[in-house]
């Protein structure tokens, strides 16, 4: 269960003498330094006061996978704006404007601020004794806080204001001075060497807390990423978005995250025993597991924080601020791009669970009395199913006029990933896949098919280029919804190729859907591993066939499943041929999808479904990817300027590239060395360039 300590936000115990105007940082506490530092009660209270501040909206409550999770092959947020906005940050054309950067920004130096003072009060506490188990923990646990908030504001914003002292000590005129990235991301990394060794395991602490294994689980990511590729600014040119650069010496990082991740994977403490959808369910019923995937969960409170299950999941509309059953409204707003479930293997379950083609909402029945019903997605995403207050159990749910603050928790360290990023390091240090490296990849992707899928491993060993990719792949099936997707992309220097393509299977559907071929369906066939005669880029499932069905309802035996099973969503045959229902929810109606992977022509045959043990109901039919303007010709808008900032089409059918801010005409697919950058960075806020009076300046052509 989870645990069951406070996070007091309004009385955290620490003090703070004046607060940083720029930053706007609140003064956590009335009670003095000397008396909160002097009782080890209150030490452990102040602790839980700097664990509060991450749990803001703002930061790791909402924002962190909402506003800033931006769009890829993965997960995708919709425009059909043609125009420049302050917030449109996920199609990568936003201001220093925006309002969502400065309460991000603002947030994050909170929570560092709280670190720091913290950190700085017991090192000088009359308690602070390096043998004392229980108080080096509490410290260990501040500097991974600190180190956690660094990190994520170095890969959103590069370089940025840094320093270990808390700026409200310095007086309301102290400007925090911006720091190179790397040099930030060298002084985290070390902080955190010097806190791991203190710092007790997951079994003793919990995964809800700061342990050991999330310490060296995270300067393995920090130092991978400081090793990959950034945006490096141009600061010799305004208009320039800068340039992808890696550190000359990134096989050093890449030495310190097989170092680290080695450590966690050699301390056995961490495991991949549970299924996957199981790891994503027991979060959404408040379930703790703390020898398994979830190295470290930001621990949020029911009815207090955290908009987890809120915002993923399907839609759950309400009525006059009521929903029928007792989990209350649910946004699932939390989207997966379009095509992300045609680029699994066949078999992965992941592609099962995640991918979310029903929403719920209410009817009024022949009584007149209020209902709920389930209905297809057809729209330009589906939902993302990891987790939902729909999958919290009746007995434990929220209640029927709820809406966020679900309390369920997020997993920001997986041992997944810990596993990946191993196996990343090794092939990068060796030139090919070793031994152990080939044993992490195959335990992370095993997990996800029945018959382990051997064939992706063998073919993942031929070469260093074919290893990476596996992870990569791998990467991109394994942490949809958990801010990974475009980081590992920016890493890798191979994000700008991925947006292209990403807005070029929009685009042609759209084109499809008016009755014409784009011209790149071969190419995007071949770029997403499908033989270019026969890939689902030109065999997408317009018309889909479904029906509703109670969850109780006997759906087949296991040889009807057999014999269906490549054209019915939401099922899996396990080793005993057995039916495995992948809808977590066993109380609400579901939904049958008939060829939701093969376009259908026609409906299922009724009397072979019966006889196969269906239950005979009348088919609804839903088409999908109804993307076309008639009246010109083009993909609507949704379609054209969903990747803004980047690539996007006009009304003339015109596509163009945007390289330092001017378009440029795309008429093919260029090499990727030559596509331009994508401008990932967010701009500073202007609040804070302006509270730093002229000491911050945007670059990147902001």
């Amino acid at each position: 269960m989870k645990s069951k300590y406070l996070l007091l936000i309004g009385v955290a115990a620490l003090a703070m003498t004046s607060c940083n105007d720029y930053l706007d940082v609140d003064a956590p506490s009335a009670y003095t330094e000397d008396f909160v530092f002097s009782q080890k009660t209150e030490v452990n209270r102040a602790l839980n006061g700097v664990y509060a501040q991450a749990l803001s909206s703002n930061l790791y409550g909402d924002a962190y996978f909402t506003r800033f999770t931006l769009n890829s092959d993965v997960d995708m947020m919709i425009s059909s704006s043609n125009a420049h906005q302050h917030t449109t940050y996920a199609r990568f054309d936003c201001d220093d404007q925006g309002g969502n950067i400065y309460s991000f920004w603002t947030a994050a130096y909170n929570l560092i601020e709280y670190c720091n003072k913290f950190i700085m009060s017991a090192e000088n506490s009359p308690l602070y004794d390096s043998s004392d188990t229980e108080f080096m923990q509490w410290l260990g646990e501040a500097r991974c806080l600190r180190a956690m908030a660094y990190h994520d504001l170095v890969v959103m914003f590069g370089d940025v204001p840094f320093t270990f002292e808390p700026a409200s000590t310095k007086g309301s005129d102290f400007v925090i001075p911006i720091a190179d990235r790397e040099d930030i991301q060298k002084a985290i990394i070390e902080d955190l060497q010097k806190a791991a060794p203190y710092m007790l395991t997951a079994n003793s602490v919990t995964v809800e807390r700061c342990s050991k294994e999330f310490a060296h689980a995270l300067i393995a990511r920090i130092a991978l990423t400081a090793g990959g590729y950034s945006l490096r600014p141009n600061k010799s040119d305004s208009k320039s978005y800068g340039t992808m650069e890696r550190p000359q010496n990134w096989q050093d990082y890449y030495r310190t995250t097989m170092q680290y991740a080695d450590s966690v994977i050699l301390s056995g403490t961490h495991k991949l025993a549970q299924t996957y959808q199981d790891v994503f369910v027991n979060e959404c019923n408040y379930q703790v597991i703390n020898n398994d995937d979830p190295i470290f969960e930001i621990p949020f409170a029911k009815e207090s924080t955290g908009n987890i299950g809120y915002i993923q999941g399907p839609t759950y509309s309400a009525y006059e601020s009521e929903t029928v059953g007792p989990w209350g409204a649910t946004s699932g707003n939390g989207r997966l791009n379009a095509f992300y479930r045609f680029l699994f293997r066949s078999g992965d379950q992941r592609r099962e669970f995640v991918n979310g083609l029903w929403y719920y909402s209410y009817f009024t029945n022949s009584e007149g009395n209020l209902a709920d019903s389930v209905y297809i997605r057809n729209d330009y995403t589906v939902h993302n199913n990891k987790w939902s207050k729909l999958w919290t159990s009746e007995g434990s749910a929220l209640g029927n006029i709820t809406t966020g603050s679900t309390g369920i928790n997020y997993p920001y360290m997986r041992y997944a990933d810990v596993l990946l990023m191993y196996a990343e390091a090794a092939n990068e240090l060796n030139g090919a896949p070793t031994d152990k490296a080939v044993e992490c990849l195959q335990q992370v992707h095993s997990r996800a098919f029945e018959d382990g899928d051997p064939n992706f491993i063998t073919e993942a060993q031929v070469s260093k280029e074919a290893f990476q990719k596996a992870i990569l792949d791998e990467r991109k099936w394994e942490f949809a919804g958990e801010n990974s997707r475009w980081r590992d992309l920016v890493r890798t220097n191979t994000y700008a190729e991925e947006v292209v393509y990403s807005f070029l299977r929009y685009y042609s559907a759209g084109m499809q859907n008016v009755g014409s071929m784009s011209g790149y369906e071969d190419a995007i066939n071949e770029h997403d591993g499908y033989p270019t005669d026969a890939g689902y880029i030109d065999n997408l499932p317009e018309r889909i066939y479904y029906h509703q069905y109670n969850i109780d309802e006997p759906i087949a035996n296991g040889l009807a499943l057999i014999f269906f099973k490549d054209q019915y969503y939401g099922y899996t045959i396990n080793a005993a041929g057995s039916v495995v229902q992948r809808y977590p929810n066993q109380s609400l109606k579901s939904l049958r999808i008939y060829n939701a992977y093969k376009r259908a022509a026609s409906q299922p045959i009724t009397s072979q479904i019966t006889n196969f043990g269906f239950s005979a109901k009348a088919w609804n039919r839903a088409d999908f990817y109804q993307w076309g303007n008639a009246d010109n010709g083009t993909p609507k808008d949704q379609c054209k300027y969903s990747f803004y900032g980047f690539i996007r089409c006009d009304d003339g059918g015109n596509i163009w590239l945007i390289r330092n801010g001017a378009q440029e005409q795309f008429s093919s697919i260029p090499q990727a060395s030559e596509l331009p950058v994508v401008r990932y960075i967010l701009p500073y806020p202007n609040l804070a360039i302006q509270r730093s009076a002229g000491a911050y300046k945007n670059y990147y052509g902001y």
